[in-house]
């Protein structure tokens, strides 16, 4: 009985020897696929980070990208810098006086930059109303837009053409402009006839 009894005891020693391997086994096993699963949660949050990143500044990690800080609108009127704060605002034009035969130049305001040549794009606003009441039919300020053309070039009314060369960037003019340098006395394509007033500000000139 004492040997049967000593082979039980070695038989159940090798099943618990087994056992504990098994379980040691199954341990790792648990350890390595929560090593798994904890990596793929990081990276989970790695990724939904840049997605949170993507959809609240359009495509960029860097918040500086952001068009709420990065673009901002362009301010106008875009008064070159050192120019006369009065260029910021519209200004009030009146109607003339007597009968316009020729064209007239009177500075406003005297800027200090370069004077606009025949030839260079300039950048200007505008207001313009009919010379004998001074009624308003055009003003870039309305459109909260400057007006870009090229100086000398006919695309615009030979009185601005004409009236505009020497102008210093910076500076506000009025020109009187007698009809044959607008748009005359009957133009068609809904233009003001007549003689004209407008006061320009140059703004630019390259």
């Amino acid at each position: 009985m004492t040997e049967r009894t000593d082979l039980l005891s070695k038989a159940e020693k090798r099943a618990a020897v087994k056992a504990a391997k098994a379980r040691a086994a199954r341990a790792a096993q648990r350890r390595r696929v929560l090593t798994t699963v904890g990596a793929a949660v990081a990276v989970f949050a790695v990724i939904a980070a840049l997605a949170i990143l993507v959809v609240r500044y359009g495509g960029s990690s860097d918040p500086a990208a952001s068009p709420s800080v990065a673009a901002t609108e362009a301010p106008f009127p875009p008064v070159p810098e050192g120019a006369d704060p009065a260029l910021s605002k519209k200004p009030d034009v009146k109607a003339g006086g007597g009968t316009l035969t020729s064209l007239v130049k009177t500075t406003v305001i005297e800027g200090t930059g370069p004077a606009a040549a025949a030839g260079q794009s300039i950048t200007v606003n505008y207001v313009g109303v009919t010379y004998a009441d001074g009624k308003e039919f055009d003003a870039s300020w309305d459109h909260k837009q400057a007006f870009t053309f090229s100086l000398g070039g006919g695309q615009v009314i030979k009185g601005w053409d004409q009236g505009l060369v020497g102008i210093k960037v910076g500076s506000r003019v009025q020109l009187d402009i007698p009809p044959a340098l607008a748009y005359g006395e009957n133009p068609t394509g809904g233009q003001p006839a007549g003689a004209l007033r407008f006061v320009v500000d140059v703004l630019a000139a390259q």
